[in-house]
């Protein structure tokens, strides 16, 4: 009778807090090392103790973001996995294909938005233009080809955001991820690309690519000398790049709860605070304000690929 009494209360205090009850994993879309891959890590280290459990990730890139978000779709709303994501790879990705098991924001339960990056063109430190306007009229009076990580990506979106908001017709170079269309571009096969803040900003301070504007509305304090394309007269040239912790849609209230409440407190504090704006990020906000912005991108980037005339698979 003691064992049995002893294994009802294991039981019944698994119920009254489920966060604690195993590990939960984070799955990441994209290989170890990259920015969406080390703020996972960084979120997974302070949360663990806030939750009185292990907080592990899990790497399964892949399709664009598809197979992990996939099973993060499909797995129990328990609380005990959850997808760390990019507006990259959720709601883009889904925007580019058709017949998805999931759907970006009816399948998910928000849980925590980190913050949003803007994207910055940069060329050759000898690159003849030394602004954007002077890089928008070469592409007009020569034939230039810009770089991208594939087919889809941010890099390729905004190269056609430049190509539209400029006038240009500047050809896509599409490769296997950002490190070959960097080579590429030191190498001087293409003209220029485009990447989030925290990837260029090490090689634009470096001197090894030199940095012509920021897609955004404000300019940014890593780099405050840099112009942004709105104040350059290119206002419809702004793309950037949000992170954000994302649940199983049906997950218990009280389970939610105790995941934000980890997340935001992790996030307030002066430590990770720090680690955020050392990285460009802004608009940190809770699961509300992330359940906004999430509908609100899911209804914006379907149309506006199909209007840059960016097809999905």
């Amino acid at each position: 009778m003691k064992c049995r009494a002893v294994a009802l209360f294991a039981l019944a205090l698994a119920f009254a807090n489920p966060v604690q009850a195993q590990t939960v994993k984070v799955v990441v879309p994209f290989a170890p090392g990259g920015p969406v891959d080390m703020l996972a890590r960084l979120l997974a280290a302070d949360m663990g103790p806030r939750l009185k459990t292990d907080v592990v990730v899990e790497n399964r890139g892949g399709a664009g973001g598809v197979l992990a978000t996939e099973m993060v779709a499909k797995a129990a709303p328990d609380g005990k996995t959850l997808l760390f994501g990019s507006s990259g790879s959720h709601v883009i990705s889904a925007a580019l294909r058709s017949g998805l098991s999931y759907d970006p924001v009816k399948s998910f339960t928000p849980i925590g938005y980190v913050g949003a990056v803007p994207m910055l063109v940069v060329v050759k430190p000898d690159f003849p233009a030394k602004t954007l306007a002077e890089l928008i009229a070469k592409a007009k009076a020569e034939k230039l080809s810009y770089g991208s990580a594939g087919p889809g990506s941010t890099m390729h979106i905004i190269g056609e955001l430049m190509n539209s908001g400029g006038g240009m017709q500047v050809a896509h170079v599409p490769y296997r991820g950002f490190g070959p269309a960097m080579n590429d571009l030191l190498g001087g096969h293409i003209s220029f690309m485009s990447a989030d803040l925290p990837v260029l900003e090490p090689l634009v301070k470096s001197g090894k690519v030199r940095a012509l504007a920021l897609f955004a509305s404000e300019r940014s304090s890593l780099l405050p000398d840099l112009p942004t394309s709105v104040e350059l007269g290119y206002p419809t040239m702004i793309m950037g790049n949000w992170y954000g912790m994302l649940a199983p849609a049906g997950i218990p209230a009280n389970v939610k709860a105790d995941l934000e409440k980890a997340m935001m407190d992790t996030m307030k504090s002066p430590a990770f605070a720090q680690r955020l704006t050392a990285g460009g990020l802004r608009g940190t906000t809770d699961s509300q304000g992330f359940a906004a912005i999430l509908a609100r991108d899911a209804a914006y980037w379907g149309p506006q690929l199909k209007k840059l005339g960016i097809q999905g698979e």
